[in-house]
């Protein structure tokens, strides 16, 4: 079959979020056909490339989300009626919550939502409507109206600029033309790879095609942007308004799929509480490769005494509870070491690094001396360019330790269960889902526990060898790259079974032929040729290997 894969900052780009997963289910599933419908986020991610491509993908077709692609027309006063009562549509939707009598809100922002697309693909000028002064004038409006929420009302005119201009952002692929039968409209289903922009474009071609959505989300979008939206100093208005619009955008991308895949009951659980439906969820674990960790895990387990904590150095990680926890265990175990294994994240992570190494001189001034070399220093902090591969990294502790304060799937995690090691982790996010009882679990930002388990496992070599090698056979059972493609494929199979034929072949005479593409047109071999007819202009040809092109000429 053809896929649509759909991905916002990530494949095929170099440098992109979930990039790596989606090359792996792309290079895994060599009987399918992909066409790439990318996102990108910024101009150096364009410039910096996209990966190799396998020859399954038959073309890619860019939009940029870093800038404005105007296509110079200008409304006439019809499409701008036309414009303005989507808009006030959509501006209610935001601010005034719907009683109980009215329209249902989920109702009202579809209106709005593909009232808007509509216009886009039939008179174009979208985006520049999208930025004028009416759309301003709109959000005031439905802000004043009665009813409407109390933040909403607060707004001022700086405040409504700013959500209408990250409207105008999140919507900017309304005006892409990607919908039409020759491109998403020829494809048998489409795979949005995250939730946000990329499964718009899903919600889009699936209703002006009639393509089934298949949505994946190893992390919810819509609680990354509730847990963003308040880290700065944003109004109080923006951050409500948006967080309607991205609510809204969610709860409409589950209603309208055909199947949601989280990652882990913890990412389910959030999808649940914004509205989908549990009969279209299925979990699908991410699928990671066993391989470079095969070594490590098969060997004898570690009989030394250090700790290993390995990851992206930042707040999140709550390094500072750990080193914390580590000074209890060197008061039970004197020889015991803590290495940390890991890179800071951006310049907030430099600083935290930074605070983390003089807190480590604080603990320990006596052995500390501004030095971090292992065996001068019970903490040290490594890069893990040190180490010959990531394996040996997590090979160089007895027991690897996770800290966080919050977390999505654990992937460091299942990194550690595949060498075969025992750990000690944090309850947070899908971590005792991934678990599973191969491992201690601790509450996070407690130091006593966390030093309390770490020493049980540090006296104890033979339950650390128990649990390592269940933890590693939990991990080679769920969480491989083949069970997750296995899995896929399965998903795609009973999508399109239970999705009618949508493309229309004629005869020589014109009349349809309903069974002119059998379900094994896609399959290579003698029996994959089409019978003699006449297909519409749109009928898919040859593969077709797009080439990058400028960012402005992305989406076109």
């Amino acid at each position: 079959m053809r896929i649509g894969l759909l991905a916002e900052g990530g494949y095929p780009y170099l440098n992109g979020d979930a990039g790596l997963w989606c090359d792996r289910l792309v290079r895994g599933l060599g009987q399918h056909e992909f066409d790439v419908y990318a996102l990108s986020r910024s101009r150096r991610q364009e410039d910096e490339g996209w990966v190799p491509l396998p020859p399954q993908v038959r073309r890619v077709r860019t939009g940029p989300l870093w800038m404005v692609e105007d296509d110079g027309v200008v409304l006439g006063r019809r499409a701008r009626r036309r414009f303005a009562e989507h808009y006030d549509e959509l501006a209610t939707a935001l601010c005034v919550p719907a009683p109980d009598s009215a329209t249902p809100q989920a109702d009202r922002f579809a209106s709005a939502l593909y009232g808007l697309a509509e216009l886009a693909r039939d008179e174009g000028g979208l985006p520049a409507a999208l930025r004028s002064e009416t759309a301003v004038r709109a959000l005031e409006r439905a802000c004043r109206a009665p009813g409407a929420r109390r933040a909403a009302r607060e707004a001022r005119v700086p405040e409504l600029l700013a959500v209408a201009a990250q409207l105008e952002r999140a919507l900017r692929p309304l005006s892409f033309d990607w919908y039409e039968d020759e491109g998403l409209g020829a494809v048998d289903l489409c795979h949005a790879a995250s939730g946000g922009a990329a499964a718009l474009s899903g919600l889009l071609a699936r209703h002006f095609t009639g393509v089934p959505l298949l949505v994946t989300e190893y992390g919810v979008r819509l609680r990354t942007h509730y847990l963003t939206s308040g880290a700065d100093d944003t109004a109080p208005a923006v951050r409500v308004l948006l967080a309607a619009f991205h609510g809204g955008l969610a709860a409409e991308v589950y209603r309208q799929a055909a199947c949601v895949t989280p990652g882990n009951a913890h990412a389910r659980r959030w999808q649940e509480r914004c509205g989908a439906d549990r009969a279209k969820l299925r979990t699908v674990y991410p699928g990671m490769d066993a391989a470079p960790f095969a070594e490590v895990g098969e060997a004898p387990p570690h009989t030394g005494n250090t700790l290993t904590w390995v990851g992206r150095i930042e707040p999140a990680k709550d390094l500072i509870s750990l080193l914390h926890a580590f000074a209890e265990v060197r008061k039970a175990e004197p020889g015991t070491r803590l290495r940390i294994v890991g890179a800071p994240a951006g310049a907030e992570g430099a600083a935290y690094l930074t605070h983390c190494q003089a807190l480590a001189t604080h603990l320990f001034p006596d052995e500390a001396e501004g030095r971090h070399a292992v065996g001068e220093n019970p903490v040290s902090f490594e890069e893990t360019d040190a180490f010959p591969s990531l394996a040996e990294a997590y090979a160089s502790g007895a027991v690897i330790v996770l800290s966080s304060v919050v977390e999505g799937f654990p992937v460091g995690l299942v990194e550690a269960m595949l060498c075969g090691r025992a750990t000690v982790s944090t309850d947070v996010g899908a971590v005792v889902e991934v678990i599973g009882g191969t491992g201690l679990v601790v509450p996070p930002r407690n130091p006593a526990a966390l030093a309390e388990a770490c020493v049980e496992l540090l006296r104890d070599p033979e339950r650390r060898e128990r649990l390592g090698a269940a933890a590693r056979a939990r991990a080679l059972e769920l969480f491989t790259v083949e069970r997750n493609i296995a899995a896929f494929h399965g998903i795609y199979l009973d999508i399109v079974s239970h999705s009618p034929v949508r493309r229309v072949v004629l005869d020589d005479t014109g009349e349809p032929l309903p069974f002119a593409v059998p379900a094994e047109a896609h399959v290579p071999g003698r029996w994959a040729g089409r019978p003699a007819h006449r297909t519409p202009a749109w009928a898919p040809g040859p593969p077709v290997r797009a080439t990058p092109v400028p960012a402005r000429e992305g989406a076109r």
